[in-house]
């Protein structure tokens, strides 16, 4: 697993919801990904749509995948 300082934050919106918990995210810099839920977002049941602004941490490894870990008001 990677290290705090090995993981890349980065500012998105949701385009589209999969029906496995994935969802295909548009990054800021014009790249798209596929992110899923972190374990405390669903816990608390926060719920996710397409158009909802996140954030999403890539692993520096993987750039292709990714989880999203906040969704903003």
């Amino acid at each position: 697993m990677a290290k705090n300082d090995e993981k890349i934050e980065l500012d998105g919106e949701v385009v589209e919801a999969f029906r496995n918990g994935m969802y295909k995210i548009a990054l800021e810099n014009g790249h798209e990904t596929l992110g899923y839920t972190a374990g405390k977002m669903r816990r608390y049941r926060i719920r996710i749509f397409p158009g909802d602004r996140i954030k999403i941490e890539l692993s520096a490894y993987d750039l292709n995948r990714g989880r999203i870990v906040y969704r903003y008001r």
